[in-house]
C-alpha cells in the first residue's frame, strides 16, 4: 500500500474512532482483491455492443483498414462537416506514420483554444457503456480530448473491453501506476441545466467521431 493511501485511510479510521489500522491485513486484502460487483450481460459482441452504446450518446464512427488509412477518414470527416483541413494530432508512435494530403494543417501538440478539430488515440474502449478511456501523458494531451469542437479518437478494435472493470484491470496490467489523469468519455459533452433541454458541447466537444481501426495497435 502506497504511504498516501495508507495516510488517507489512516485519517478514516481515527475520524470513525476505528482502532484497526488502516493497514491491517484484512484491509489491504480487500482493497487489492479489486473484487467484481455483478455484471451485465449482452446478446450481441463486445464490439456490436461498443457502437450500439457509442451511437446512443450521439457519438460516431467509421471504419479504418489500417494506420495509413487514418489520413483519408479524417478527411472525409472533416468534408463531411465543411471543417477546414486543420487539426491538433496527438504525438502517439501510432500516429506517426501519417502522411498528409497536400492542403492540410495537422500539427503534432496539444490542444488550444482556437483549435477547431483534434486527433488522438484511446487507451482502450468500454463496450458496456460506449465509453473511451483516454490517459493523460506526453503521446496523449487531454486538451485534445476537451478544448476542440469536433473530437476524432483512434480506437484499435483489439483495445475494447467488455467492462469498466476490465478497463480499468488493462490499465493496471499495462502501465502498473495511475497516470496524472484518467478520463473516460462518453459520447459528445453535453448538459440540461438549462430548462431541462439538451445541449451538446457545453463542457467540451460538441461531437465526438471514432475511428475504429482494424486488428492491433
Amino acid at each position: 500500500m502506497s504511504d498516501s493511501r495508507a495516510a488517507i485511510l489512516a485519517r478514516i479510521a481515527k475520524a470513525l474512532a476505528h482502532e484497526a489500522a488502516a493497514d491491517a491485513p484484512e484491509i489491504v486484502q480487500r482493497i487489492e482483491a479489486h473484487a467484481r460487483g455483478p455484471l451485465p450481460q449482452w446478446p450481441h459482441s463486445t464490439r456490436e455492443r461498443f457502437i450500439e452504446k457509442l451511437e446512443q450518446v450521439v457519438g460516431t464512427w467509421a471504419e479504418v483498414a489500417s494506420p495509413a488509412h487514418i489520413a483519408q477518414a479524417v478527411g472525409d470527416y472533416l468534408a463531411a462537416q465543411n471543417l477546414a483541413k486543420a487539426l491538433a494530432v496527438a504525438p502517439h508512435p501510432l500516429l506517426d506514420g501519417i502522411i498528409w494530403p497536400e492542403g492540410f494543417q495537422a500539427e503534432r501538440r496539444r490542444a488550444v483554444g482556437d483549435d477547431h478539430v483534434s486527433l488522438a488515440v484511446a487507451f482502450c474502449a468500454i463496450a458496456e457503456t460506449g465509453s473511451l478511456m483516454l490517459l493523460a501523458g506526453p503521446d496523449s494531451p487531454t486538451t485534445l480530448n476537451f478544448l476542440p469542437d469536433d473530437f476524432l479518437c483512434v480506437l484499435p478494435t483489439n483495445r475494447i473491453v467488455p467492462r469498466m472493470e476490465d478497463a480499468w484491470a488493462l490499465l493496471r496490467e499495462e502501465r502498473g501506476a495511475m497516470p496524472r489523469a484518467t478520463n473516460i468519455v462518453t459520447g459528445p459533452s453535453r448538459t440540461a441545466d438549462v430548462e431541462q433541454t439538451i445541449q451538446l458541447g457545453a463542457h467540451g466537444p460538441r461531437r465526438l467521431h471514432v475511428l475504429l481501426l482494424q486488428g492491433g495497435a
